[in-house]
């Protein structure tokens, strides 16, 4: 079970900050509002909706232009993709409507751009961080105090307001039971990637990668018949088959994004956790630079949906888990066979990115570990049951279907 709350924070914010606060927001703002006339206009005459489209095209841009962080940069292009969709349901409805501007002084953080302490906080700006003390009522009983004092509540994320001179935090805050009403413990989704099957939950849920494949070899077709003909016209009509191709393939990323984060929310995950994207090619050096593509762009799909249900994506070291019996342990480079896993100490046998996603999952567990993060208890969410650091299988309660 969880409880959220929004948190009011006045700032006592040092001397000269507000010169550096305002300009940040005003630079957010210049990111929001070139991302909404871009994405109203769209590039080829329709509006974008894509997060990761809008990014593609205007983040290079933007980061040249202001003096904001990366996280900042990308959070003003995806406020204004949020409010472009809101206006593209509204003339869908029939409704009048014109392209969002963003005027207020306000700028979106998360724990990328600002570090939340339970006094104070420490915001990305123009010019570098900046330490602003809360100004909290001393009544442990009165919100925000309550929340902000209280350390089972976490801050997710927060929007810098000014009102009336003074800069307040609206920070969104989250708080987590020590059990869980099903398994007694918090739960992570292993994800692993893959040629064949584009992603593998640890569980059990797979998203077959054919109809990508399939679409990738038929635009590598359209593009090849068409470029042996050398023509203008041809030439066009290659960049009208490579907007229908990305069309196509974000369409089809955004849909397994989406069930990707569905499967997460229904078994009550705080994380899912993906293998670090960094060296992917020699992990899966069978990939084409499309698959390498869609890992990446799926894998920030996934990130943002997932913030919006309160879930955070991870990345951690993928080494040795397609190698590794998630059964007991024991790694060697003959468990896998292609897509086959038999641990060659204790003959478990599975689908081998089935076991890779649950060693991914564990992967995150043991980093969680080592870091001795206190807390409830997180546990692999498997099929059935879930799996613990230590390779315990645990069953589901009688009442689990």
């Amino acid at each position: 079970m969880e409880s959220r709350r929004t948190a009011v924070i006045k700032l006592d914010t040092p001397e000269g900050a507000n010169e550096y606060l305002r300009e940040t927001v005003e630079q957010f703002n210049y990111c929001a509002n070139t991302a909404s006339e871009w994405c109203w206009h769209g590039d080829d005459g329709y509006h974008v909706t894509s997060k990761a489209k809008a990014e593609d095209a205007l983040y290079g841009q933007l980061r040249e232009d202001t003096e904001l962080t990366a996280n900042l940069v990308q959070k003003g292009i995806r406020q204004a993709v949020e409010a472009i969709k809101s206006g593209v349901e509204r003339l869908k409805n029939g409704q009048d409507t014109s392209r969002p501007t963003f005027t207020a002084d306000t700028a979106v953080y998360d724990k990328r751009s600002a570090t939340f302490h339970r006094d104070h906080v420490s915001l990305s700006t123009v010019d570098g961080r900046i330490e602003c003390d809360y100004i909290l009522p001393k009544d442990d009983d009165t919100p925000p105090t309550k929340y902000v004092a209280n350390e089972n509540y976490e801050f997710r994320r927060a929007t810098l307001h000014r009102r009336d001179g003074d800069w307040y935090l609206h920070a969104s805050m989250l708080k987590e039971d020590d059990t869980d009403t099903t398994t007694g413990h918090r739960t992570v989704l292993g994800v692993d990637l893959g040629v064949n099957q584009l992603a593998v939950a640890s569980t059990g849920r797979f998203w077959s990668a054919d109809e990508f494949n399939h679409w990738k070899r038929e635009y590598e077709k359209r593009r090849g018949d068409l470029q042996q003909c050398g023509t203008r016209a041809a030439h066009d009509a290659i960049t009208g088959v490579e907007r229908k191709e990305d069309g196509r393939f974000e369409i089809f990323l955004h849909r397994v994004a989406n069930e990707i984060v569905a499967e997460a929310v229904e078994h009550d995950c705080s994380h899912i956790v993906f293998e670090d994207l960094t060296d992917i090619r020699e992990n899966v050096p069978q990939a084409s630079w499309h698959h390498l593509w869609a890992f990446r762009r799926l894998y920030e799909y996934v990130e943002y949906k997932a913030e919006e249900h309160g879930v955070e994506a991870v990345q951690v070291d993928p080494r040795n888990t397609s190698k590794r019996c998630s059964t007991c342990g024991f790694t060697h480079d003959d468990n896998r066979n292609g897509e086959d896993f038999e641990c060659q100490d204790c003959g478990y046998q599975n689908h081998a990115d089935y076991n890779a996603a649950k060693n991914i999952g564990l992967q995150y567990l043991r980093r969680r570990q080592n870091a001795d993060v206190g807390g409830a208890p997180v546990d692999v969410r498997l099929n059935r049951g879930t799996l613990n650091v230590s390779g315990e299988y645990d069953l589901p309660a009688p009442s689990e279907a």
